[in-house]
């Protein structure tokens, strides 16, 4: 593809994210292409809904992130308005989603704009609600201490039908998960969760979320959910710390929803979409979380080792009772695979083998 109009999002607490975003600015430059920074505020701004932001940037086709899963998260939001592309610079310390180290962005834009970059499509999620999700006075004067200003409600999307049983569609996308959780330390949030429309249980919990593949290593592991290759299309729903002796994640088919109704005499629960608090359900509320229709578009500079990095993130270490034993990295093998395997997705042969 040829790249006509990059919007930059930057860490701006980390030096190493602030140099490699001039640099992408003198590529840009060079190759005459427009270049604008993207979801920048003050402390004294409102952040802007990302279909704002994104027209306000003038609609770019790439997206470079310089940070960690964070800001890289930030930039999904607003690709995902616009289809764009998205190309994640590696500034973070435990990052599942960022590609490119610092030092191999102008290359990474290089094997972009000559259009031999693999583009890898994730599942993300929407949601709709039984009414617009907006804050209760007061709080967001609470999010904006020490993170500056929280993103604005979610705006309901016109061109989607709106029925009494089905609510009203949300302009909001997740690329890791959607979490509903009580709002006060006191008060547990009491929920019905429906799968593909049945009544899976009523849950009293911390919090409830629903992860994609991508998110599986995000807020769902940490409440122990299941590690899920982000090539797959999945649904995987994780309570947090619920009062009842089921207490495990359920993974769903890509074509079934997930619908949480905050019970009558449930706390007040509030819904957090990678992490960023949207909105605040009373009793009687519900959501609907179910697959985007759209999928985000990632560069990708050569096959992910989504196990390898798993290994290195995690810090995950052999057993004991296994040292010393003829463990390789890598599945030993010297000759292409027989016919049928070649279907799967394989390591490719040691460099040494002719």
């Amino acid at each position: 593809m040829s790249v006509q109009r990059v919007g930059i999002v930057v860490h701006g607490g980390r030096p190493g994210a602030v140099a490699a975003a001039d640099v992408v600015r003198r590529w840009c430059e060079r190759q005459d292409v427009g270049c604008v920074a993207i979801d920048v505020w003050s402390q004294d701004e409102q952040r802007r809904d990302a279909r704002e932001e994104v027209d306000a940037a003038g609609g770019p086709d790439l997206i470079v992130t310089l940070g960690g899963d964070g800001t890289f998260l930030r930039g999904a939001r607003l690709a995902a308005q616009n289809d764009a592309l998205v190309l994640g610079v590696d500034l973070g310390t435990l990052g599942f989603l960022t590609e490119v180290p610092a030092d191999d962005v102008e290359c990474a834009l290089d094997t972009i704009q000559r259009g031999q970059a693999d583009i890898e499509t994730r599942l993300m999620l929407t949601m709709r609600a039984s009414c617009p999700l907006q804050l209760p006075e007061g709080m967001e004067a609470l999010l904006h201490y020490g993170r500056g200003p929280a993103l604005p409600s979610p705006p309901v999307r016109p061109e989607c039908a709106v029925a009494l049983d089905w609510g009203m569609a949300l302009n909001v996308t997740a690329l890791n998960d959607i979490v509903l959780e009580k709002l006060a330390r006191d008060r547990q949030v009491s929920l019905g969760v429906y799968l593909a429309g049945r009544l899976l249980a009523s849950y009293s919990a911390d919090a409830v979320l629903v992860a994609t593949p991508t998110g599986s290593t995000a807020y769902s592991f940490a409440a122990g959910g299941p590690v899920i290759s982000p090539r797959a299309d999945a649904i995987i729903f994780t309570p947090v710390a619920p009062h009842m002796t089921f207490n495990r994640s359920v993974v769903a088919a890509p074509d079934e929803a997930v619908a949480l109704r905050v019970l009558g005499h449930s706390g007040r629960a509030a819904v957090s979409v990678d992490g960023q608090l949207r909105g605040v359900l009373d009793p009687g509320d519900w959501i609907g979380v179910y697959a985007a229709p759209q999928r985000l578009r990632v560069v990708r500079l050569g096959p992910t080792d989504f196990y390898g990095r798993l290994r290195e993130r995690m810090r995950l270490t052999d057993a004991p009772a296994t040292a010393g034993t003829d463990i390789t990295p890598m599945w030993p093998h010297t000759s292409p695979p027989p016919d049928d395997l070649a279907h799967l997705r394989l390591p490719p042969l040691p460099a040494d083998v002719n």
